[in-house]
C-alpha cells in the first residue's frame, strides 16, 4: 500500500507567528487518517496548506508521487484530492442542487456526472430531498452533508475533512461519522481534522496529535485510544 500523500519538514507562518514547526507525515492509500490536537494546534492551518488555501514557509508537499506546493487549487481537485473545509462553507444563495454541480466544475462527462449525482442521492437522501431547497436554509447537518457531496461530486481519491462534526448535534454527529465510514469504503482515502477526538480516533487507522504546531504523538489510531495521554488530554467527557 503506497503513500497517496506525503508531508515533510513542513513550517507555515502567519507574520511572527510560526504556527507549523516542521510537521513530517504521510498518508497511505486506502487509509483513514486523523490529525487530532487542541484549538490552535495548527490542524486546520496543515489542510489548508496542503490544499493551497494557504502558503508554506518551506517544506515539501507530496501528493501521488508529484510535489502540489505550486499546484493551485483548482488544479488539485483535478487530480483528485478534494477539500471539505471548516464551517462548510456552501453557497448559501444557491439551491442543494446548484451546490452539488458545482463540485463537478472540474469534470466534463455529463454521463458520469449525473451518475455521481445519483450515488450522491443515494448515500444522502436528505438532499435528494432538498434538491431545490436554498442551501442557507438547510440546518447545520445538512449543510455538512452537502459540503461533503459537493466534495465528492469532484469524483476524488483522496478527501480533507476539517472539522465536519463541529457545532452539530450528538444525532448529527453520528450519522457524519457514519458517512465518513461510507465515502472510505467506496474507495477514497481520508485525511480528517476532528476535535471529537473520540470518534475520530474510533474509525481511523491512525492518527497523529498536533500540539502547538508539533506532532506530539503518532501511532495506530486504536493504541491511541488507551493511551494515558491521549486520553487525559483529548477524551475525558
Amino acid at each position: 500500500m503506497g503513500k497517496i500523500l506525503e508531508v515533510k519538514n513542513l513550517h507555515v507562518h502567519y507574520g511572527m507567528i510560526h504556527a507549523i514547526k516542521g510537521i513530517s507525515f504521510h498518508v497511505n492509500k486506502g487509509e483513514i487518517v486523523t490529525l487530532i490536537g487542541a484549538n490552535g494546534a495548527g490542524k486546520t492551518s496543515t489542510l489548508q496548506t496542503i490544499t493551497g488555501l494557504i502558503s508554506s514557509s518551506s517544506g515539501e508537499i507530496i501528493y501521488n508521487e508529484k510535489h502540489i506546493e505550486k499546484v493551485p487549487g483548482h488544479k488539485l481537485v483535478e487530480r483528485g484530492l478534494a477539500h471539505v473545509p471548516e464551517g462548510r462553507r456552501v453557497f448559501a444563495s444557491l439551491s442543494v442542487y446548484q451546490n452539488l454541480m458545482l463540485g463537478a466544475y472540474t469534470r466534463k462527462d455529463k454521463k458520469e456526472i449525473e451518475d455521481s449525482l445519483e450515488m450522491i442521492y443515494h448515500h444522502f437522501p436528505r438532499l435528494k430531498e432538498r434538491r431545490n431547497q436554498v442551501a442557507g436554509t438547510l440546518s447545520g447537518g445538512e449543510q455538512q452533508m452537502l459540503a461533503m457531496g459537493r466534495a465528492l461530486m469532484s469524483k476524488p481519491e483522496m478527501i480533507l475533512l476539517d472539522e465536519p462534526s463541529m457545532g452539530l448535534s450528538p444525532i448529527y454527529v453520528n450519522e457524519i461519522f457514519s458517512l465518513i465510514q461510507m465515502i472510505h469504503d467506496s474507495g477514497v482515502t481520508v485525511l480528517l481534522v476532528e476535535q471529537n477526538a473520540n470518534k475520530a480516533l474510533m474509525i481511523a487507522d491512525r492518527a497523529y496529535v498536533l500540539e502547538t504546531g508539533s506532532i506530539a504523538l503518532e501511532g495506530n489510531a486504536k493504541e491511541l485510544l488507551e493511551d494515558p495521554k491521549v486520553k487525559a488530554a483529548y477524551l475525558s467527557e
